[in-house]
């Protein structure tokens, strides 16, 4: 049913006219020093991928690479962490695979299913769809601050709690309004994964940088110029596809910012709009509508301010 062509978020087999699986894999080097919350983290990332797809994770199996000369007690307490995140989201762990690398690496390769009548791709949005964005930005800038030293993980404790956080009750949310187009916010930044859904969807966007969530962290380390890499890159392939209207150079680096385990980003016909509001709020779901979905091709930002 659904292969790479698109950018989606997974893979998805009809098993019968009544069911079809999810499959995704995820996996990259810690972004936190903690090992526990790193393994939740990198566990939560993988799970996102199903819920964007609006599925419901079932199975998955750990994906991991440690140094020889490793700590086992540290390789146990990602896997722990991976573990706890899995249970939480009411899957099962089957096992995996680890082999011996320089760095360590840890990640899921999951199972979800799905009715084939209701999955939730980036090719799903329409003319005039609100898109709302359920985490706030700028985990990428703060990780490499905390690497960089610049900021202490015990500072960014709900920064990293955040992104320790499943994507389930968004998803559920997205489920219930009846969405057909979204997908997650993870490494392309915000900016990168909403042009792999305009292209998807033959559309453009439109984004308001005033309606944006961010990090009050990432927003004073963006004006110091304290950028990933990362970011860099994002701006650089999408510099042909994205037009800023008065729009701070920070608030720019923001949205290329590359983000783990990030929020879903859903586009919401009016109509349904309120139903996804009061959803999202009864579930306890920070949400902000951030911009639209609208004719033409590109992305439009602007500050309203």
């Amino acid at each position: 049913m659904v292969s790479g062509g698109d950018f989606d978020d997974a893979g998805v087999f009809r098993l019968r006219e009544d069911l079809a699986i999810i499959q995704t894999l995820d996996f990259f080097t810690p972004v936190v020093d903690d090992p526990f919350l790193f393994g939740q983290i990198a566990a939560a990332n993988a799970l996102s991928d199903v819920y964007a797809m609006g599925g419901t994770p079932l199975t998955a199996m750990n994906i991991a690479a440690f140094p020889r000369c490793a700590n086992i007690e540290t390789f146990s307490l990602i896997l722990q962490g991976g573990a706890q995140k899995i249970g939480e989201a009411g899957a099962f762990l089957l096992g995996g695979h680890t082999i011996e690398d320089k760095e360590p690496k840890y990640g899921l390769s999951v199972t979800g299913t799905v009715h084939p009548d209701r999955v939730v791709r980036n090719s799903g949005a329409c003319e005039g769809d609100l898109l709302f964005l359920t985490k706030r930005l700028g985990v990428g800038i703060i990780c490499s601050a905390i690497k960089g030293g610049a900021v202490k993980e015990e500072e960014a404790a709900a920064v990293l709690r955040e992104m320790a956080a499943l994507n389930r009750e968004a998803a559920f949310a997205m489920n219930k309004s009846g969405l057909r187009g979204a997908t997650d916010v993870t490494g392309f930044g915000l900016l990168g994964h909403l042009h792999e859904m305009c292209e998807a969807s033959r559309l453009a966007a439109e984004v308001w940088a005033d309606a944006l969530p961010v990090w009050p962290q990432a927003i004073e380390l963006a004006k110091d110029g304290l950028i990933p890499a990362g970011a860099h890159r994002n701006r650089d392939f999408l510099r042909e596809k994205t037009e800023f209207v008065n729009t701070p150079r920070h608030l720019q680096d923001i949205m290329f910012d590359p983000q783990t385990s990030g929020g879903l980003l859903l586009a919401a016909p009016p109509a349904k709009a309120g139903k996804l509001e009061s959803d999202l709020e009864r579930a306890g779901v920070g949400y902000a509508i951030i911009g639209k979905m609208r004719t033409g091709r590109g992305i439009r930002i602007l500050d309203r301010r």
